[in-house]
């Protein structure tokens, strides 16, 4: 038989949860315009910084059209120059055929000339005033096709930035999927980047604890610790800083995400690992090793020995598991010893004789670490009666 003493500490109330690493963000890069791939200017895997160079492709053919382009506009200019010279002139004549018109059809009135000189002046007015207008509509057309070639330009000059990919954000670099020297299409992935500083370490609970949490953290942040699933590797430092707006029905868990620098770049996108989330601290909390509660037909109890040696069952009502601890809510006081194996061959009123074995030499501190070691105990020394109310159903 084996015996502990119940202790008193500070326990953290904690969830414990397998989670995956997600990149803060990822991009895929991808070309955005035709062309030959001329060069790639980061190796794969390689962390490349924000506005860092990545590839370009042949810019040849956007130069050719951007030049043309621009050749296009300095036309519409000159026709915008032209038209708008020719309105100056037919305006001056216009003028003049005004004058001449009002002029014979003074001398008409007169009866120096005839009526029919003074309709031909008229009419000449007329039409250099239709001339005039036929002016004016060129001029806008001219102002209209040299804003068309100034679109066409900026239209150019973005095809031919798109030439040269460039960095959207700090990150790690992905597989390169098209080698120099081929030609690429509209759309195709060159590569994919993720941002790793930050990261997020996503994990599910189960939904019965989304209020505890919620509660918890309107009060402040949540500490989340993350580890790899091997044990290797130091704990990373993180915080909650997501909780998803929908239970998964299928599973009856909802997704957390706790943020992490990750500065030295230890989590990796995908990784698997340990995480627990705490949501705060119990003081003075009694704590027996998981082992000692047992399980009846009248609910949980905890084998105890006595100061005369004897045991007794007592009846517990426990609280979060702690490592290989379990929190005594009810039921067990500081201090008292109660037996973690060998339950199988007691009774309520065994002798233990002897007294070796026991974990710890009286109370712990109220922030103590942990529970002292175990031994071998003595061997129990049962009564001539039988078994009665209490005792741990062997089948159980």
């Amino acid at each position: 038989m084996v015996v502990a003493n119940a202790i008193q500490r500070d326990v953290p109330i904690e969830i414990q949860a397998v989670g995956t690493v997600e990149a803060f963000t990822t991009i895929s890069v991808k070309s955005q315009v035709s062309g030959q791939l001329t060069n790639v200017y980061f190796r794969e895997g390689e962390y490349v910084m924000k506005g860092a160079k990545l590839f370009s492709i042949d810019s040849r053919p956007y130069e050719a059209q951007l030049a043309q382009a621009e050749a296009n506009k300095k036309r519409s200019e000159a026709l915008l120059n032209q038209a708008e010279a020719n309105l100056g002139k037919d305006n001056a004549n216009y003028a003049y055929q005004l004058q001449l018109a009002d002029r014979t059809a003074q001398l008409v009135q007169q009866g120096i000339a005839s009526r029919d000189q003074g309709d031909q002046a008229r009419s000449n007015a007329n039409s250099v005033a239709q001339v005039v207008n036929a002016d004016k509509a060129a001029i806008e057309s001219a102002k209209a096709q040299i804003n068309a070639d100034q679109a066409t330009i900026e239209n150019i000059k973005v095809q031919l930035s798109y030439t040269a990919q460039t960095s959207p954000i700090d990150g790690q670099t992905g597989n390169i999927s098209v080698k120099v020297g081929n030609i690429v299409a509209p759309n195709v992935e060159i590569t994919t980047i993720n941002e790793v500083e930050p990261i997020y370490v996503t994990f599910s609970v189960p939904e019965v604890r989304l209020t505890e949490i919620k509660r918890y953290m309107a009060a402040g942040k949540l500490p989340v610790t993350a580890k790899p699933q091997d044990g290797s590797g130091t704990t990373e430092q993180g915080q909650l800083s997501f909780i998803d707006n929908t239970v998964d029905t299928s599973t009856g868990t909802i997704k957390l995400k706790g943020t992490f620098p990750n500065t030295d770049r230890k989590l990796w996108p995908g990784q698997f690992l340990n995480v627990i989330m705490r949501l705060t601290t119990q003081p003075n909390a009694i704590t027996v090793p998981n082992e000692a509660v047992q399980n009846g037909q009248d609910g949980q109890f905890i084998y105890v020995v006595k100061n005369d040696q004897t045991v007794e069952v007592r009846n517990v009502v426990t609280g979060p598991r702690v490592d290989q601890d379990l929190v005594i809510l009810k039921g067990i006081q500081p201090g008292e010893t109660v037996v973690t194996q060998g339950q199988l061959r007691l009774q309520p009123g065994a002798t233990v004789q002897g007294g070796q074995g026991r974990r710890g030499g009286g109370e712990a501190p109220a922030t103590g670490a942990g529970r002292g070691q175990r031994g071998a105990g003595g061997q129990a020394d049962p009564p001539a009666e039988g078994r009665k109310g209490g005792r741990k159903d062997p089948s159980i």
